[in-house]
């Protein structure tokens, strides 16, 4: 008797369904893998660590130097070591954005850069005594290999997620980098304020918790890199990868001129993002040289950020899809203007307040800048996803110029940090002002994306 013929069916809607989930589960992780590198290293322990073995090698008669060429004093070492690392990520992120949009894998670039930054940050571990150059070239490597590997990992958000799913999955993905770079940081913090207790070094803690940065952000890229489909392109390459990368940028830029509400998008991003990532930079100086506010306060605040950021990503997540992503981040912009108020008006050594202040910023913090992601990713063309998000990129890393000048600039001449914080509010306004302009509807139509139900 015949076997009876056996047919398979291709995969249906449901199976196509939990495939996309699973892509975007996986995606989402590469928030959770990275924010370590943001929390741990450069929001907490490297500046003050870096600039502690700066003064070592000064104090030991060494002449402190940017690479060896330009000489600066110890203090001044980090920061401007952070400038440098920006200026090289608006140089740089671009081409990395044309290459990844011109070769046939664009998972292998992002894996480049993401273990390329991990590996720089572990290398960290080996910063000791007086060798604050090595500290300072790792930097470098890993913060511009961390910008590379973002505008790669930001470039699958409209190719796997439709226009009504973007908002929720971009704040999602946010949410679970507060809660990973949140969890890392607590176990670091731990590690530093009980080493005592454990019978280790206060710089061997350090070490090891930058140590653990990178370890954390290498093991967990496998996440997305294992879950995001390679999906094959034509490799446009004619004329080498560095020329044909140069090329497409070339291209790239002359054609941003073609979508004009895109362009608009990157101005005013560039501007309120300016005053969100300077009072994320200066609110711990802020609190250490105007509240008189100490370690201890200003750790904690830290953490509240990140604990109260995750619930902040998801309520205006769920804001975004009743009332609109733009219409969200507008009033976002209103309640950041609020926050520096509250900065401006708060009393010397107001521990509690100070705390409070970090839960506003924590709840706006993460729901502007998740919404941002996927505002501008219904703007973005087809197939020129990693182009854009380079632009994007840009935006974002040469915003971190400005707002830090201003702040400088006031307080120089006005000689009152007060009087600098509420400076800030020039970029929300201006930045407010730009993105009520920006038309989402013709900007989607102009790039032949679908609209979503709700802009």
């Amino acid at each position: 008797m015949a076997a009876p013929e056996v047919t398979f069916a291709p995969p249906g809607p449901l199976a196509d369904h939990r495939a996309r989930r699973k892509e975007q589960r996986g995606w989402s992780f590469y928030d959770w893998a990275a924010s370590a590198f943001s929390t741990t290293v450069t929001t907490v322990f490297l500046g003050p660590y870096l600039t502690n073995v700066a003064q070592n090698a000064e104090a030991a008669g060494e002449r402190i130097t940017l690479l060896g060429i330009v000489p600066v004093t110890a203090e001044s070492y980090y920061p401007y070591m952070v400038t440098l690392s920006v200026i090289l990520q608006v140089l740089f992120v671009p081409l990395v954005g044309a290459v990844a949009d011109i070769v046939r894998s664009r998972k292998v670039v992002m894996a480049i850069f993401a273990y390329l930054g991990a590996l720089a940050t572990m290398g960290l571990y080996f910063l000791q005594g007086t060798n604050y150059q090595l500290g300072g070239i790792l930097f470098l490597i890993a913060n511009v290999a961390f910008g590379a590997a973002v505008v790669v990992y930001n470039s699958y958000l409209p190719e796997i997620a439709g226009p009504d799913e973007r908002d929720r999955l971009s704040a999602r993905a946010w949410a679970l980098g507060y809660v990973g770079g949140g969890l890392l940081l607590v176990l670091n913090l731990g590690l530093y304020l009980g080493h005592s207790s454990l019978g280790i070094a206060e710089d061997f803690a350090v070490r090891i918790s930058l140590l653990s940065a990178g370890a954390w952000w290498a093991l967990f890229a496998l996440i997305p890199l294992t879950h995001l489909r390679t999906r094959q392109r034509e490799n446009r390459v004619t004329h080498g990868l560095v020329v044909g990368g140069f090329r497409q940028l070339g291209h790239t830029l002359r054609e941003l001129r073609n979508y004009p509400q895109a362009l608009l998008f990157l101005v005013a991003f560039f501007f309120f993002n300016d005053g969100i990532q300077t009072v994320i930079a200066l609110s711990a100086t802020f609190a250490d040289q105007e509240l008189g506010l100490g370690t201890t306060t200003i750790i904690a605040a830290v953490l509240v950020v990140q604990v109260v950021g995750i619930v902040g990503a998801l309520v205006m997540a769920r804001a975004a899809r009743r009332y609109g992503a733009k219409q969200v981040v507008l009033a976002s912009l209103v309640l950041w203007s609020v926050v520096l108020f509250l900065a401006f008006i708060m009393p010397a050594g107001s521990s509690a307040l100070f705390l409070v202040l970090g839960a506003f910023i924590g709840f706006v913090l993460g729901g502007s800048q998740a919404l941002s992601r996927s505002l501008f990713a219904q703007l973005v063309p087809r197939d020129k996803q990693a182009e854009f998000f380079s632009l994007y990129e840009v935006s974002n890393g040469a915003s971190s110029i400005l707002g830090p000048l201003l702040f400088a600039l006031t307080l120089q001449f006005l000689d009152s940090y007060r009087i600098a914080i509420i400076a800030l509010v020039v970029f929300f306004i201006i930045g407010g002002a730009l993105l009520a302009r920006v038309d989402m509807r013709k900007g989607i139509a102009d790039v032949g994306n679908a609209q979503p139900s709700v802009v």
